[in-house]
């Protein structure tokens, strides 16, 4: 997959080198060319110097061929312009903008754009953005048998009880995450558009388990 990142700062280097070691082609949009030093030596992809929302320089990074895009940049402002013109004009997938203000990241939350709103763990956040399937875990206990998973779920699935998700692939929700907030599913809790599902499963059915979800209920 090809991957532009706006912010060369400390987040967005990080998440370009995790992302390059994955295998992915990967371009780095920053106003400041110094800050390509971050990337080091070893970087083998793409330096764009401009403005990260500017659309002749995201199509010089690569935009149109992107499948992801991260607006990790110094500026909320900044970070959801660019993420909402990577998601409306170029029709980038998989977009995510961090935003350093919570109570703003739960409005733009609403307009559609995934939003990683702490600063902790914010290039792991980015990742499972970016790369749905198969990311890395949430967390998994010591032995590695047991996991916390983020799995994406088909737009089929809108509507339904989340206790159909249990029965249908035998796991467990652990919560979901709902306009950018935590909240535990009671049994009569509907998928809305827009949940993030938050799974404890065994770490081998998780392929298994993605594929499920990734499906219609009628297609199962």
């Amino acid at each position: 997959m090809h991957i532009v990142i706006m912010g060369c700062g400390r987040v967005g280097s990080a998440l370009a080198r995790t992302l390059e070691k994955q295998g992915h082609s990967v371009a780095v949009v920053d106003q400041d060319p110094t800050a390509f030093r971050r990337l080091g030596s070893a970087f083998g992809g793409k330096r764009v110097t401009g403005v990260g929302f500017d659309q002749d320089t995201l199509r010089e990074a690569g935009i149109e061929e992107a499948g992801a895009f991260a607006a990790v940049s110094s500026g909320d402002n900044s970070n959801i312009i660019a993420a909402r013109v990577a998601r409306e004009t170029f029709g980038v997938e998989n977009v995510a903008a961090r935003i350093y203000d919570p109570r703003r990241a739960e409005v733009y939350q609403r307009l559609g754009i995934p939003t990683v709103a702490t600063v902790k763990w914010t290039a792991d956040q980015m990742l499972r953005r970016l790369l749905p399937s198969g990311a890395e875990p949430e967390w998994q206990d010591p032995s590695g048998k047991v996991q916390l998973a983020e799995v994406p779920v088909s737009a089929a699935w809108i509507g339904r009880r989340v206790n159909s998700l249990e029965q249908e692939a035998n796991v467990r929700v652990a919560f979901l995450t709902r306009l950018g907030q935590g909240t535990l599913p009671g049994p009569d809790t509907v998928l809305q558009e827009g949940d993030l599902v938050h799974l404890v499963l065994y770490s081998t059915d998780l392929e298994t388990v993605e594929a499920i979800f990734a499906k219609g209920p009628e297609e199962n």
